[in-house]
């Protein structure tokens, strides 16, 4: 086990619950996990590749999450016009390239992944409904709060499974 049972965080959380509560639960474990599989390691463990040429790595997934967070919560459901985090249309990959074994770009990192994460539990707190809809750019589909927060929670669960491989090849711990 990664953890024991009685020193899980992701446990104790509510069960049984109306819709929201149900799927803020299941994204809050997800966010959990991904700050777990992170725990404890230095900027280079954080930022070591899975595998030549895969830009792939934990501090990437951070920075990618981040990204992710902005995009859906702050960007497309809030309506804020936002300079987008570590992504630009010359340099699309930059949350995984730009993830380099430096102690400030971790700090950030972290920070920026906090603030997105702040964010979007605000906005969900605050939503009158699971109804409240956006229009994706790209497309034009009108997407409800309920679809980004299912999203997002397939979003982490994916990733936390890219960063179960990768902090196994780290250091060889494994588990949930």
């Amino acid at each position: 086990m990664f953890l024991t049972p009685g020193d899980d965080p992701r446990r104790g959380g509510p069960t049984k619950g109306d819709e929201r509560t149900t799927l803020t639960e299941f994204l809050r474990v997800q966010r959990l996990t991904l700050e777990l599989k992170c725990q404890g390691l230095d900027a280079e463990q954080l930022a070591r590749r899975a595998a030549e040429p895969s830009t792939l790595s934990l501090l990437g997934l951070v920075r990618h999450l981040a990204k992710v967070e902005q995009i859906w919560f702050r960007e497309r459901m809030a309506g804020q016009d936002v300079t987008r985090r570590y992504s630009t249309p010359e340099e699309p990959d930059g949350d995984f390239d730009g993830a380099v074994p430096d102690p400030e770009v971790v700090a950030e990192a972290w920070a920026a992944w906090r603030e997105e994460v702040a964010f979007a539990e605000r906005y969900v707190a605050e939503a009158p409904s699971l109804d409240v809809i956006c229009v994706d750019p790209r497309g034009g589909l009108e997407i409800s709060l309920r679809t980004i927060l299912v999203h997002m929670v397939e979003e982490y669960a994916r990733h936390n499974g890219h960063a179960d491989l990768l902090r196994e090849r780290i250091d060889g711990r494994v588990g949930e």
